[in-house]
């Protein structure tokens, strides 16, 4: 059974999500969904799922087979970015590539490779005890309630500002990963060019 700290923890890392995919569809091509499109490439952020006790998303890229042609290329690409990706600082957890075949018309289909990242924090990790403390003391000094973070699920002014930490946290920590799959695909298609 879920515990309260799960289900509030998911919904802001959830909100947290919301609010990149906006900035995101705002900054490059919007698609439907939780989707948008850069250098005619399409990435995709998916929804948190809580997982033991780790906030879990997955992020996609959509491998452009336009510019691949063949297997070869295309598991060559995928081998590449997940070489540029396992470097980085927060690696996701797994790096697969997956094959989707859709129908949008019943009659018609098409074949589209992703890369698909897994990312996993801890709960523990989306908040710091020192940084709430000082959040507090500062809106404490300043009466200034209105400041506070208005979050169902919280009672006290500590457990608001612990709320909005693990949105701002994700909302960081997917922006770095989304930026990072970002430059390694044009690091490996400049690669691939040249």
């Amino acid at each position: 059974m879920a515990t309260l700290k799960r289900i509030l923890f998911s919904r802001l890392a959830g909100d947290g999500l919301t609010q990149l995919i906006r900035e995101t569809q705002r900054m490059y091509t919007p698609k439907k969904g939780r989707r948008f499109n850069h250098e005619n490439i399409t990435y995709e952020i998916s929804r948190p799922g809580m997982v033991k006790d780790n906030i879990e998303f997955e992020i996609s890229s959509k491998i452009p087979q336009d510019e691949l042609k063949g297997d070869k290329k295309m598991s060559g690409y995928f081998n590449k970015i997940k070489q540029v990706l396992s470097k980085t600082k927060n690696k996701p957890v797994s790096i697969e590539m997956e094959n989707i075949v859709w129908d949008s018309k019943k009659d018609t289909e098409k074949e589209r490779d992703y890369v698909k990242l897994l990312y996993s924090y801890p709960l523990n990790d989306l908040y710091n005890n020192k940084e709430v403390m000082a959040r507090f003391e500062k809106i404490t000094a300043n009466e200034d309630s209105e400041s506070l973070p208005a979050h169902l699920g919280a009672l006290t002014p500590q457990g608001k500002i612990v709320l909005q930490m693990v949105k701002e946290t994700i909302l960081s920590f997917a922006r770095e990963n989304i930026e990072q799959l970002i430059n390694a695909n044009k690091q490996v298609r400049a690669d691939m060019k040249s």
